[in-house]
């Protein structure tokens, strides 16, 4: 239950990943590690879709407080600009990656993306990075916990820019 309720928290507003308890939970019970993962995987998307809420409804309460907590208040606008051009990509992207998702999830709302491609895009990208988490932990067991503890975040960012490189060269010369 704590799982969950850390994912919530952190795709909305709580600045901790919920790494910090999936990683342990899939090393001490490896066989339940999928179960792990599909647990914060809920939680986050019900706690992107507060976030969304949150920007959505509440941008003058909640929202600025959650920017300026982050030092981001100057990058709204930037942030407005890649909805505008990536949508559901940008979504994803902060989904899978270090990018704190919560200023994602918030700012969704506040220019106003699908509602239904935010959630699917918020879920696959969501799921993704924790099932990954769980089946490296799962079939690989406790000794790739450091492993997956100081890289991840690295790996994760690269792979994906190879992927978005790889649809602006899709895009440019196709």
């Amino acid at each position: 239950m704590a799982l969950f309720w850390l994912s919530f928290c952190e795709s909305s507003f709580f600045p901790i990943p919920p790494d910090v308890l999936l990683i342990p939970l899939c090393v001490g019970a490896p066989s339940r590690s999928f179960r792990f993962a599909l647990i914060c995987s809920a939680g986050s998307v019900l706690g992107g879709i507060a976030g969304y809420v949150i920007g959505w409804q509440f941008m003058g309460i909640a929202g600025d407080k959650i920017f300026a907590l982050y030092g981001l208040t100057d990058r709204v606008d930037y942030i407005g600009e890649l909805f505008r051009q990536w949508d559901a990509w940008a979504v994803a992207i902060a989904g899978f990656t270090p990018i704190p998702y919560k200023l994602f999830t918030i700012s969704a709302g506040i220019f106003k993306v699908n509602f239904l491609v935010f959630v699917i895009s918020s879920a696959c990208s969501r799921t993704l990075r924790f099932v990954l988490v769980a089946a490296l932990i799962y079939f690989f067991g406790v000794g790739i916990r450091d492993y997956v503890e100081k890289y991840f975040n690295a790996l994760a960012t690269v792979f994906t820019v190879i992927l978005v490189a790889g649809f602006v060269a899709v895009k440019l010369f196709f």
